[in-house]
């Protein structure tokens, strides 16, 4: 199968099962079996397509004689792929781009038979007036975020980092892995991945950490099979920075904690001591963590199905540090999401109620003296910073505590960080130490 055809069928997945493109993305490459070349291009064009399509449909409405509203949903899908090939891409040739798009309508849309001659004529339309097409000038069209999704973001970043956030979004999503140090270093860990034909840079501001390129399916590299490292984001891995966990910490508590990169971090961080319990309330999550404890060599990690606002008596007052990253609607992660710009933002009103139910849940774990870092991956205030101020207007002894960030930031005086995509390398992410009053 093609790359753009493994494409086409995540593209389609999405659409009628609104299932997650990564996953999806994930599933489909190896059930093809599209080796790394194929594998890279099925990605760019489904993210490409995912992040570009009110753009697209911006360009498609101009090919058109008539509207895209009354395109069959393929045919919509394959002029997608197309468009996105012939506007976005500087490396297909347009034949190439056209060509196969006119395959892909004759496979899939018998029933449309009228479906290949369109497909070709819209993409040779494209082609002739490529220079003369209007550009878009609003948000919406340019960046290809709902306005409604603009609205909130704005209301939570401000205007003059709105933009450049948007236009972030729309980056090709970077490949960060955090080193396993606990069985190799930065050094070697680089010389191993350029035997494998990986390249590897280390993040600008992180230690430890690997930006890789050119990496195909990364659970087939033999040091991912090793356990030299592990993939998470430089902004998840900052979250566990911020607790500092203590090298002599007894009870670590992630509670919400798959698929286990900050229970990996805080284990690396506590040198393989201590005990950390990792949890997750889905069964097949927590299956997750433990195969990723066990490739990683992390003995002190133990893992547990369990709902994070749900009572654990044995816990109360016994945790030196808990991480709680809640669920949460995952605005700050929409480069490697793009799909959740277009859920329906009143899907996620009920959140903050959530979260704070699981972040007095949690605090009740916290020891006299211990550290609660509450975090999320998305940029909206009413998740955040309002869902800490609620908390600590309940727990009167309980504190935020200033961040000790590394020099690329500014001093932190609040206790309190979000991280909005396109200014420190990293997903969009809120963190907040809190401290218990000895």
């Amino acid at each position: 199968m093609s790359a753009r055809e493994t494409a086409l069928n995540v593209l389609i997945a999405c659409r009628r099962q609104a299932s997650w493109s990564n996953g999806v993305l994930k599933e489909y490459i190896a059930r093809d079996r599209l080796d790394r070349r194929d594998a890279a291009l099925a990605t760019r064009l489904c993210y490409g397509v995912l992040q570009n399509r009110g753009r697209l449909d911006f360009y498609l409405q101009q090919l058109l004689t008539g509207k895209i509203k009354d395109l069959h949903p393929m045919i919509h899908d394959i002029l997608h792929l197309g468009l996105y090939q012939l506007l976005e891409m500087d490396k297909i040739p347009d034949s190439a781009a056209v060509n196969e798009s006119v395959t892909l309508a004759k496979k899939y849309c018998r029933k449309q038979r009228f479906a290949p001659g369109l497909v070709n004529a819209v993409l040779r339309n494209a082609i002739r007036n490529r220079e003369a097409l209007r550009q878009p000038t609003s948000l919406e069209d340019r960046y290809s975020h709902p306005k409604a999704l603009i609205a909130l973001l704005r209301e939570s970043v401000g205007e003059e980092r709105l933009e450049a956030m948007l236009a972030a979004n729309n980056d090709i999503p970077q490949t960060v892995v955090q080193v396993n140090t606990l069985r190799t270093t930065k050094e070697a860990l680089m010389e191993r991945l350029a035997e494998e034909d990986v390249a590897a840079e280390p993040h600008s501001w992180m230690p430890d950490c690997l930006i890789l390129s050119h990496t195909g399916s990364i659970e087939k590299l033999k040091t991912f099979q090793e356990g030299l490292f592990y993939v998470q984001d430089a902004a998840a891995k900052l979250s566990v920075l911020c607790a500092h966990i203590p090298a002599d910490a007894e009870n670590v508590l992630d509670c919400c904690a798959a698929p286990g990169g900050k229970s990996f971090a805080a284990a690396v961080a506590m040198g393989g001591r201590g005990s950390i319990t990792s949890c997750d309330v889905h069964e097949h999550k927590t299956a997750l963590i433990e195969n990723g404890a066990r490739r990683l060599g992390l003995a002190n990690i133990s893992v547990r199905q369990q709902d994070a606002t749900e009572e654990v008596p044995q816990w109360q007052d016994k945790m030196d540090v808990v991480l709680a990253d809640v669920p949460c609607s995952g605005y700050g992660i929409i480069r490697k999401k793009p799909d959740i710009r277009y859920k329906d933002p009143k899907d996620m009103e009920a959140l903050p109620r959530l979260q704070l139910d699981i972040l007095r849940r949690q605090a009740r774990y916290v020891r006299k003296g211990g550290v609660l870092i509450y975090s999320t991956c998305t940029l909206l205030r009413r998740e955040n910073e309002d869902v800490v101020k609620a908390f600590l207007k309940e727990r009167e002894d309980f504190d935020t505590e200033p961040l000790n960030l590394p020099d690329v930031f500014p001093e932190n005086t609040s206790g309190m960080l979000t991280l909005v995509p396109g200014e420190y390398d990293t997903d969009g992410f809120f963190i907040c130490r809190l401290r218990r009053k000895a």
